[in-house]
């Protein structure tokens, strides 16, 4: 019998890749949204995470919970939620967390609060398994494409290393059918850039050239980031390259500063 595994998160950027990948694999998949959705070959069911409604429904009789939502305010309130709901449905479930690389090196909210739910996860006594991947090329480019705007471009003196949200759903489809494993080995892209080529990327690859300033910062998170707080360069796992995420975007160009 395939597993039934609950994606949450089930319409996001990273769940919905999740939800093809385990589905085109032939397993048995719930995808929880906070509305009615059908299609995409799962069985969908409505539920809140940050109030909890609907979760005992959602959980019930999963074997695993890939849990793909996230909630920038709240994250930790939302995994206790799942974790409460998964152990009052009696199956304790294998439980799989998204996390970021560098969490526990760079100083920001958002990452301490990442770093809080993968402790609560782990001494939840639920069988777990926790990724930490890099950015994803998607927020790289919005982040870089917002700083493009200006006449000049300044930018920190940071490296990326940006991974596609596919090659993070195909490890987190092969973690799902597979034993607990505790943290297991982060998740980076392909290949680390400095942040100044990356938006020389983008701007490229909209036909644009701008003068781009790297430029020094005050303050611990810059210096995490600084020193690479943020990449997993011994787990360049990744496939598919920032260069090849603008192209398919048809942001031809893209890396041609090369």
């Amino acid at each position: 019998m395939p597993e039934r595994i609950l994606v949450t998160g089930g319409t996001g950027q990273l769940g919905r890749v999740v939800v093809q990948r385990l589905v085109a694999a032939g397993e048995q998949v719930r995808a929880l949204s906070r509305r009615p959705r059908s299609g995409a070959g799962a069985q969908w069911t409505v539920g809140d995470l940050r109030s909890g409604r609907g979760l005992d429904v959602a959980v019930a009789g999963v074997d695993v919970i890939v849990h793909c939502a996230t909630d920038f305010r709240h994250e930790v309130e939302v995994l206790r939620q799942l974790v409460e709901a998964a152990r009052w449905g009696g199956q304790a479930p294998h439980v799989i967390y998204v996390s970021i690389a560098g969490v526990d090196r760079v100083p920001l909210g958002y990452y301490r609060a990442k770093l809080e739910a993968e402790q609560v996860l782990a001494g939840s006594g639920l069988p777990c398994t926790i990724l930490r991947a890099t950015q994803f090329h998607a927020l790289v480019r919005a982040g870089l494409a917002a700083v493009a705007r200006l006449p000049v471009v300044p930018v920190p003196r940071w490296r990326f290393q940006p991974v596609d949200v596919r090659d993070v759903a195909a490890r987190l489809a092969e973690l799902a059918v597979g034993e607990p494993q505790g943290r297991v080995a982060d998740l980076g892209g392909p290949e680390v850039h400095s942040a100044a080529d990356l938006v020389r990327a983008v701007l490229a690859a909209s036909g644009r050239t701008k003068r781009v300033v790297p430029v020094w910062l005050p303050g611990r998170t810059y210096r995490a980031y600084a020193d690479g707080g943020n990449l997993a360069v011994e787990h360049a796992d990744g496939v598919i390259t920032f260069e090849q995420y603008l192209a398919e975007r048809g942001d031809a160009g893209a890396l041609r500063y090369r």
